[in-house]
């Protein structure tokens, strides 16, 4: 849907960042150690989301910092090229570990994995081992702590995807460690839709940056990223550690209200509710419609308001409540919501 809404400091940031050429690779070099000194992490490197950020990982550990075999992707001949994911964790994005020329190796299968799988899928072609962090943790795969665990015993490395575990605070600094290459989106924090990071081990943050946009044979070239995207990231991460979030989900709340009363004792609707999500927006406001007594059901008001002008886009629990988030609205689109949800309810 857009990404993000940056910040108006983010912002200021990004347009004085176009004001100035600057040398990229000493641009890339700095706000990556400025992150990495945010998160805790030996160091960083701002990449072209996520995504690039995956991509360049796993390049990364297939290559080291040999130039050689760095000039030699795609083609691996003569180095490992295998990287494990547990077959449950397989996921739309999951592409990215294989644009290097590298390929992938299920461990378990649909219904999960254990330690003896994954360990049973290290073999001598197995460049690294990927985990896809969640804020709801899966029983039934083998947890990132012992995928570490076990992939470092083998002497392979690991890349976390975590591109949205940035909140509580500390557990975004646990997470930008808790892997060889833990790999973030920039979009998350209200920084550029378009940029995102890798925090790791500095040897391996040095090949990552090899094969970033800028060198004689880059790999990411076509992953290019400007200076004012790596200064509003920066930014943008600057105010997430700094800010008060026990203040950022007041903001939300004063929202919440506003909604609230402009619903309250419409038809069916039975409750509105705060309700905490382990997500980096933490809250969010739950409507809970009797379709019985309301014009609507919560399916119905969902579509409705999604094919109405302006498009608002809501989200959806069970089969009877609306779920609305507050964290990328601009200001004032909560009264927007509300009308628009009190006229709907109303019939």
């Amino acid at each position: 849907m857009g990404g993000s809404t940056p910040t108006p400091i983010v912002k200021q940031a990004m347009e004085e960042a176009e004001e100035h050429f600057v040398d990229m690779e000493e641009l890339l070099e700095k706000s990556g150690d400025h992150i990495a000194s945010l998160v805790g992490a030996e160091a960083a490197y701002v990449t072209a989301g996520c995504y690039a950020a995956m991509v360049l990982s796993t390049a990364a550990c297939m290559t080291g910092n040999d130039q050689a075999k760095m000039d030699q992707l795609p083609d691996t001949t003569g180095m490992k090229d295998e990287v494990i994911i547990q077959a449950k964790q397989r996921y739309g994005f999951d592409r990215a570990y294989t644009i290097p020329g590298s390929k992938l190796v299920m461990a378990g299968d649909e219904n999960g994995c254990t330690a003896e799988q994954l360990e049973a899928a290290i073999g001598p072609q197995t460049a690294a081992v990927i985990h896809f962090i969640s804020p709801d943790p899966d029983v039934t795969v083998v947890s990132l702590e012992d995928t570490v665990r076990i992939a470092h015993a083998h002497n392979v490395l690991v890349i976390a995807d975590a591109a949205s575990q940035i909140f509580p605070i500390d557990y975004f600094q646990d997470t930008a460690t808790s892997a060889d290459l833990v790999c973030f989106g920039g979009k998350y924090v209200h920084g550029p839709h378009s940029a995102g990071f890798v925090a790791g081990k500095k040897d391996l943050i040095q090949a990552v940056a090899a094969h970033g946009f800028i060198g004689p044979r880059p790999l990411g070239r076509g992953m290019k990223i400007d200076r004012q995207e790596i200064i509003g990231l920066t930014v943008a991460l600057d105010q997430w550690f700094t800010m008060d979030h026990e203040e950022r989900f007041d903001e939300y709340r004063k929202k919440f209200a506003v909604i609230e009363r402009a619903i309250e004792g419409a038809p069916g609707v039975e409750e509105t509710k705060e309700a905490t999500t382990p997500r980096y927006w933490g809250v969010e406001l739950h409507v809970v419609v009797n379709a019985a007594e309301a014009a609507r059901s919560a399916r119905e008001l969902i579509e409705a308001l999604d094919a109405g002008d302006p498009c608002i886009k809501v989200g959806g629990e069970g089969e009877d409540t609306v779920v609305v988030r507050v964290d990328n609205l601009e200001e004032g689109d909560e009264h927007t919501i509300a009308q628009r949800l009190r006229a709907l309810l109303a019939g």
